[in-house]
């Protein structure tokens, strides 16, 4: 009697604890890779408006404004869509713990229902014989052995019974309280989520304005697309020139007698052991680049795309703008020398740093603090950012191997 008992109460535990394991310990690394992206959101939008607030008194009309507001509503959306999906998970574990209680409360009432036919078995099992008489009434001292470790394993079944039951209890208990701790969490995200979304809407309705307003600039804005291409073709044939006479004098001096310098597949120069080292090194970090200011964003991406106001007018560029605050330092993103520093239109200060066959270029300074033939090291400070009539601050950064221009994106770490 007592197997039949036992038996189907361990199937019993055995699936309460295999189904729902594996389901919360999912839901729980659900739950941090979100809770990990929403901070990280959250700590991009606290950038934008920290950088975004310290121009407002200076602001106009301007692409730049416009990209940075674009690049504005682009992380408030993620973050809307982050705590969208939290409202979603959120759902998802209410859900969960609504059958489990179900689970639960079949369990106990199966288990309240075994127990009262063992306590009716217990009654009938003697046929009105106490159990000093079930005992002793027993023929032999084998069958009186018997008799008592039936009665042992009968008694340790109904406690064993009633602890589960107890246990059971008290886990309903728990579970109903993380119910309404999960429904009281749910509202608390919609209300983030309302906030957020009406901020969303207030960015939309910004972003549509400058739009508007660039559009009537039409002609103006082209004249400036123009002179801002002529200033683009002269930073880049600088950089390519800096490039060339660094490859020529890299080549003359591989010639040179006792020279280590030699030149691999798929190198632009010649390079001794060193310098290939350095730039085997550069390479192997693409992607875990520091930025070269500590707090910004990219407010104008890297190769071709379509003007954000006027249509038929591509856009390009050979690098990318990262908006900073004023005043902010400028760092290199690597180890290197600094190879060329010098003024351009458009663009002010500029340093092009040596990374073996890699360059790296920071433009738009308003002061530099290294020289020409400088070694640097990875963040050491190589000037300030120039902050234009418009009131932003923004540093232009590219990133070549040999003659090839690069996206730079690519390069620096995710944000």
């Amino acid at each position: 009697m007592f197997r039949k008992v036992l038996v189907p109460f361990s199937i019993l535990i055995g699936l309460i604890v295999f189904s729902t394991g594996d389901l919360a310990a999912q839901t729980k690394k659900t739950r941090e890779e979100l809770e990990k992206q929403k901070a990280e959101v959250q700590a991009r939008l606290l950038e934008f408006d920290k950088i975004l607030k310290q121009t407002t008194a200076t602001k106009k009309n301007s692409i730049g404004e416009l990209n940075a507001v674009t690049r504005q509503f682009q992380t408030q959306t993620r973050l809307v869509n982050t705590l969208d999906r939290e409202v979603k998970l959120i759902n998802q574990e209410i859900q969960e713990t609504e059958d489990k209680i179900e689970s639960l409360e079949v369990q106990l009432k199966e288990l309240k229902a075994e127990y009262g036919r063992m306590i009716y078995n217990a009654s009938k099992l003697n046929r009105g014989l106490s159990i000093v008489s079930f005992v002793f009434s027993s023929a032999n001292f084998n069958q009186l052995y018997s008799r008592l470790m039936y009665l042992k394993q009968y008694t340790d079944s109904r406690k064993q019974q009633a602890a589960q039951i107890e246990k059971l209890s008290l886990e309903l208990i728990d579970q109903r309280a993380l119910l309404d701790d999960k429904k009281a969490e749910k509202e608390k995200v919609l209300a983030e989520e309302q906030k957020e979304r009406a901020a969303l809407d207030k960015m939309k309705r910004e972003q549509q304005g400058l739009v508007n307003t660039l559009t009537s600039k039409e002609k103006e804005i082209k004249k400036q697309i123009t002179a801002t291409k002529k200033q683009q073709d002269q930073l880049n044939k600088m950089i390519k020139q800096v490039i060339e006479d660094e490859i020529r004098r890299a080549e003359a001096a591989a010639k040179k007698e006792n020279s280590t310098a030699t030149k691999s597949s798929g190198s632009s120069m010649p390079m001794t052991p060193e310098v290939a080292a350095l730039s085997k090194s550069f390479a192997g970090n693409q992607g875990r680049l520091p930025w070269p200011v500590e707090t910004g964003f990219v407010s104008q991406g890297y190769g071709t795309y379509p003007h954000p106001t006027l249509k038929g007018i591509t856009m390009e560029s050979d690098g990318i703008d990262i908006r900073t605050q004023p005043n902010s330092n400028i760092r290199a993103v690597f180890d290197g020398t600094v190879t060329k520093i010098t003024t351009m239109p458009g663009f002010g200060g500029t340093v092009i740093i040596k990374h073996g066959e890699y360059y790296t270029m920071y433009s738009k300074l308003k002061t530099i603090s290294v020289k020409s033939g400088q070694t640097v090291s990875a963040k050491d400070v190589i000037g300030q950012v120039a902050t234009g009539a418009d009131g932003e601050a923004e540093v232009h950064f590219q990133t070549w191997k040999g003659l090839t221009v690069m996206n730079p994106s690519a390069w620096l770490t995710s944000k």
